[in-house]
């Protein structure tokens, strides 16, 4: 029997390499704006991040939103972004 192959996504937070289903999926949609996808299968260029707020506040200073959703990145769609992430962040998680 072979071994089902895992699909493996880069944080842009921390950087870190996990499974895909240990992340939490951003989108930027068709009519270029930038969402939480919390089934992973919005259609739109996504970018992935570890469930920790560390890592959003990472993402957000060193603005790797834009670079990896190719999309010039607001204040209001992040604050918009964050609320929507809250809910998913592990409370004890924090990054590097």
């Amino acid at each position: 029997m072979t071994k089902k192959k895992v699909p493996l996504r880069t944080c842009i937070g921390c950087g870190e390499v996990k499974p895909k289903k240990e992340l939490l999926r951003i989108v930027r949609t068709p009519n270029r704006e930038i969402n939480f996808d919390p089934t992973g299968k919005a259609s739109g260029r996504g970018a992935y991040m570890c469930p920790k707020k560390g890592c959003l506040d990472l993402a957000v200073k060193k603005k790797r939103f834009s670079v990896a959703l190719e999309v010039p990145e607001s204040e209001k769609e992040v604050e918009k972004l964050a609320v929507a992430l809250s809910e998913h962040f592990s409370p004890k998680a924090d990054a590097r």
